[in-house]
């Protein structure tokens, strides 16, 4: 892609420990970055080093920082509670944005993000990594648009590590990511999103008639302040989903398993699905290539729909309406465990 008809993008944050996904190669061809945004002058000053990042790009206010480099689109990498911010600083200024998952820390701040992004027509993308993996499209084509394993009983997903703490985030990152306000919750916010984000996508954007929850803190001298795991059961019309989000499995995972009425398909990881129907005498695995490289680097991804090269649907795993939904499971999650009860929503679901 030649310079001239690059993306201009900028970077709002610099606390969320996946910046490191853009600051190893921010100096790219599909995309030039102009900018940083970060209050910290320590932080910015060690990743400008570690990156060589000229210090003359970091700007530690939002405002004067989007105002200077006139960026198309914006990637945050500060605490989800600071999404709404950075929502409300550019999208005035016909700014496109891109947050990390979840979109938002509660629906209240959600639903500001949203009317503000629908009134000044910019794209609103949420980044879930289970939408880089070759897997997940798979499972769609198999259980959704081919409908093989018949009716959709049951979904499973598994989502999480031994904790950030443990698996060594450095001290910014934890400074938010344990905290209530600042990340809305522990594993439910950090590693629940992602089935939400799955479930609603496989089930044509249904939301669930229910949600129950269990949030537990089995690490309490580590994690004093919110859960570290979190079990989510959705019920819709037909189906169950059970969403398991944590910080103690003993290994990373972010597997998913589909449980329908001919058979089950089972997500092990990016590029690997197990499948059995109910006439086959065994499993088989599918080793599958790697996904477009639009949908496997999110960076990519917000370049294409910045330029209109990929289009954002209202069904699709990075758009609006998913994620929106995505927010409304979480909050109902959080009551349902504060309360210990089942929370209706009391929506109506499209059918499948």
């Amino acid at each position: 892609m030649q310079a001239a008809t690059r993306v201009r993008m900028a970077i709002a944050g610099m606390n969320h420990g996946h910046v490191v996904w853009i600051l190893r190669n921010w100096k790219r061809n599909d995309l030039a970055i102009v900018g940083f945004y970060e209050p910290d002058a320590v932080l910015a000053g060690r990743y400008a080093q570690e990156f060589g990042i000229p210090l003359e790009m970091v700007y530690n206010d939002l405002d004067a920082m989007l105002e200077a480099v006139k960026p198309e689109a914006v990637c945050a990498f500060g605490s989800i509670h600071d999404h709404l911010k950075v929502v409300q600083a550019c999208a005035p200024r016909k700014i496109h944005v891109m947050v990390e998952k979840p979109l938002a820390v509660s629906m209240d701040h959600a639903g500001k993000m949203a009317a503000l992004a629908r009134a000044n027509r910019i794209h609103l993308l949420t980044n879930y990594e289970t939408t880089w993996y070759a897997s997940t499209y798979a499972a769609f084509r198999i259980a959704v648009e081919e409908r093989a394993l018949g009716a959709m009983r049951k979904i499973v997903v598994h989502d999480g590590h031994s904790g950030p703490v443990e698996i060594g985030c450095n001290a910014e990152f934890l400074g938010w990511l344990t905290d209530p306000v600042l990340n809305g919750g522990g594993a439910v916010v950090d590693f629940g999103c992602y089935g939400a984000n799955l479930a609603t996508w496989l089930l044509g954007g249904a939301e669930p008639l229910t949600v129950t929850a269990v949030l537990q803190t089995h690490k309490p001298d580590v994690y004093p302040l919110v859960d570290d795991d979190a079990t989510i059961i959705l019920a819709y019309l037909g189906t169950q989903v059970v969403i398991q989000g944590s910080w103690n499995w003993p290994l990373p995972r972010k597997d998913m398993e589909i449980y329908g009425e001919d058979g089950y398909l089972v997500a092990v990881d990016d590029r690997t699905v197990r499948l059995r129907m109910r006439s086959d005498t065994g499993e088989q695995t599918l080793q599958l290539p790697p996904a477009p490289e639009r949908v496997r680097d999110p960076f990519s991804y917000l370049a294409a729909a910045v330029r209109g090269e990929e289009p954002v649907t209202a069904g699709n795993l990075w758009s609006l309406e998913n994620a929106l939904t995505v927010v409304k499971i979480l909050d109902a999650a959080r009551l349902s465990a504060k309360e210990g009860r089942t929370v209706k929503l009391n929506r109506s679901q499209p059918a499948r």
